[in-house]
C-alpha cells in the first residue's frame, strides 16, 4: 500500500489481511504527525532528521502493529528530548 503526498512517497508492505482503508488511514496520520513535527515535512527535513522520523514511526508503530494514531502522544517523547 503507498501513498504520494507532495514529493515523499509511504510505502507499507502488508499481508493480504489488512484491511488498506486503514492504512492509508494510517499513512496519512503519520504525515500529519511528521507535518506537525517538522513544520511542513520535505524529504530535506527527515533525511537531515533521520533519527527523529524513525523515533516516530517507532512511538506509532510497534512489532508491526499500529499502536498509536494519536499525534500528539505519539509526539509528547520527542518533545521531551528536545527539552
Amino acid at each position: 500500500v503507498y501513498r504520494r503526498y507532495a514529493s515523499l512517497f509511504f510505502i507499507i508492505g502488508t499481508d493480504d489481511e489488512e484491511n488498506e482503508l486503514a492504512i492509508l488511514e494510517f499513512i496519512h496520520t503519520l504525515v500529519e504527525t511528521m507535518d506537525r513535527y517538522f513544520e511542513s515535512v520535505c524529504e530535506l527535513d527527515i533525511m537531515s532528521q533521520l533519527d527523529k522520523a524513525h523515533f516516530i514511526v517507532d512511538e506509532m508503530i510497534v512489532n508491526g502493529c499500529i499502536l498509536e494514531t494519536n499525534k500528539n502522544l505519539a509526539l509528547a517523547p520527542l518533545a521531551g528530548l528536545d527539552k
